[in-house]
């Protein structure tokens, strides 16, 4: 892994304050596709990225009819040679990263930890923890070329039955976030950590299939809280 650009020099190219800059990967549903939308409706111009094409595309018709704009890159964060392309591409062509919200997840399914599935657990490495990493190294430069910040999304279920893959690897990729938030306290870039409301989302869905989802919280309103809190919208 290496990092596009590690220069502190000028935040951006000469000429007009251009628009500010986020990328959101993890964009096609869920809080991820709220929170993208909510910043596109807002002013931010919104790099979305997702495996999964059809919801890249619903965003984008969400966010133009909110009269933002948006750029789709359906790309998958474990893909390190997409992801070090993005990261050239984003240099290249604004020259810097004002905000990164992090809501890619693997949510391997739930299992007792004695019969965890090989696959589910590597993928789970994979997304939630080593693409995290890497995602880290190959855009923090650009985040601190505009004295940006990133913002991760708790999950605390470590430690709780039948959730040891998920479990595990996000409260790793937490884990992390906060080692790296702690480093970069005083030089940027700065680094949130928010725990959502429970929502009726597709992954908790299939965590929890009997649930009464009239009691979980509207995923829009959610993110609205969330950027309002951090005074991103």
């Amino acid at each position: 892994m290496t990092r596009t650009d590690d220069t502190p020099a000028r935040t951006r190219p000469e000429g007009p304050a251009p628009q500010r800059l986020c990328l959101v990967t993890g964009a096609s549903r869920g809080l991820g596709f709220a929170l993208a939308r909510e910043l596109g409706a807002n002013g931010w111009h919104v790099l979305a990225v997702a495996r999964t094409t059809g919801g890249l595309e619903e965003l984008d018709d969400a966010i133009q009819r909110a009269g933002g704009s948006a750029t789709l890159a359906p790309l998958d964060i474990t893909d390190d040679g997409a992801m070090t392309h993005l990261a050239q591409s984003i240099h290249d062509r604004w020259g810097a990263l004002d905000l990164w919200v992090h809501a890619a997840i693997h949510a391997a399914p739930l299992s007792p930890a004695g019969h965890l599935d090989p696959k589910d657990f590597d993928r789970s490495v994979a997304c939630n923890l080593r693409a995290t990493a890497g995602l880290i190294v190959r855009l923090e430069g650009l985040l601190r070329r505009a004295e940006g910040s990133a913002l991760f999304l708790d999950d605390p279920r470590a430690g709780e039955p039948f959730f040891g893959a998920y479990g595990a690897t996000k409260g790793a990729q937490i884990a992390l976030a906060r080692s790296w938030q702690a480093e970069n306290a005083r030089i940027g870039p700065h680094v949130a950590i928010e725990t959502p409301k429970p929502l009726p989302t597709a992954t908790r869905a299939r965590f929890f299939p009997g649930e009464d989802r009239e009691n979980l919280v509207d995923v829009r309103a959610e993110a609205r809280r969330i950027l309002t809190a951090r005074g991103l919208i």
